[in-house]
């Protein structure tokens, strides 16, 4: 991968996209050789298999490996909160970060439940990006910037990067990213986020349709750049970032699928290397996970962030991995196969 810090351009972003390595297909032959030996009936366990074959395939190894799970919360304040979009201001952003950090939240927890190593990273909060419904909320240099910060986390040796994200006003900036990429009205995307009432919500669907009308754009950079957020732009970074290196990547919620919308509306393939957690209460991350062909792992009815669907779904990949790896073959067993 090109040194992260040559990026500095929506231009270098698309090249990197262009140069993105696809599947092993070595690899994924020998997980389909190991495979069908393993003492089950072929296919018994479900998306486990899958998920065995997807970290050999796109870790370029088999066996894989799951011996650096790394897990990265971007944090990033919006303009838009101002507007009424939440019901916690923008605050408790800053007030969050300070709790991941003494161990406290969800995230903690689930870190340390999987054997995740956790780190989070705060993006200007003290520099809310601008109210997208009066023009862009970032520059091309701030949106670069943080896509470029993202990108960073995907360091040589991890086997495997959870994505997920905190920040009081970004389920409208994922709601507003969804509009514009795939269409419909602004109520097909804007869920209750933080709890928002009627009020507040028929607020949120005014600012996202507003948001988009303002925006309008085909490119899906000027998309993420006009109403998304810096932590958005930073998750984006982190997938991409993570394809130059082979390291799969588990996504979260709602607005981390956002983020990597983005990617896929520039190329289909972009998110061949990832899946997502699980699927979020927040209406419009179904209908995302639709138009992007993607089946979330769990279906826990969450809707937190910071990326705890992703790292209780790293407890799911673990036992993937574990049955793959550990299993005996019928050879090994004694164990007659079918005729």
């Amino acid at each position: 991968m090109n040194d992260v810090s040559s990026i500095s351009s929506f231009a270098d972003i698309r090249a990197l996209i262009a140069a993105m390595p696809g599947p092993d297909g070595d690899a994924r032959a020998r997980w389909a050789a190991r495979e069908p030996q393993l003492t089950k009936p072929a296919g018994s366990l479900g998306r486990l298999e899958e998920i065995s074959g997807f970290l050999s395939t796109w870790q370029g190894r088999h066996p894989p490996r799951l011996d650096a799970v790394r897990a990265r919360v971007y944090a990033g304040n919006h303009g838009v909160t101002a507007l009424g979009v939440s019901a916690f201001p923008a605050a408790v952003t800053v007030q969050m970060v300070e709790n991941f950090r003494h161990g406290g939240a969800a995230i903690n927890q689930l870190c340390k439940a999987f054997g995740v190593e956790l780190g989070v990273e705060s993006l200007e909060l003290d520099r809310p990006t601008a109210d997208f419904t009066r023009g862009p909320a970032m520059t091309e240099a701030e949106c670069v910037s943080a896509f470029r910060q993202g990108m960073a986390a995907a360091e040589p040796g991890i086997d495997l990067l959870v994505l997920g994200e905190m920040g009081i006003g970004n389920t409208t900036s994922a709601a507003a990213i969804c509009h514009a990429l795939f269409g419909g009205v602004a109520e097909d995307w804007t869920g209750r986020g933080t709890g928002v009432d009627d009020t507040h919500l028929s607020i949120k669907i005014e600012v996202v349709a507003k948001g988009v009308a303002v925006n309008r754009s085909d490119d899906p950079l000027m998309v993420l750049r006009s109403v998304g957020g810096r932590e958005l732009a930073a998750m984006a970074g982190g997938i991409l970032g993570a394809r130059m290196r082979r390291i799969p990547v588990i996504l979260d919620g709602y607005v981390c699928t956002a983020a990597a919308a983005v990617l896929f509306a520039l190329d289909r393939t972009a998110l061949d290397h990832c899946l997502v957690g699980h699927a979020s209460v927040e209406p419009g991350h179904r209908r995302l996970l639709a138009a992007i062909g993607q089946r979330a792992l769990l279906d826990m009815d969450m809707r937190l962030g910071e990326a705890s669907g992703a790292a209780l779904a790293v407890g799911v990949v673990r036992a993937a991995l574990a049955c793959h790896t550990g299993m005996a073959t019928f050879a090994e067993a004694g164990v007659s196969d079918k005729h």
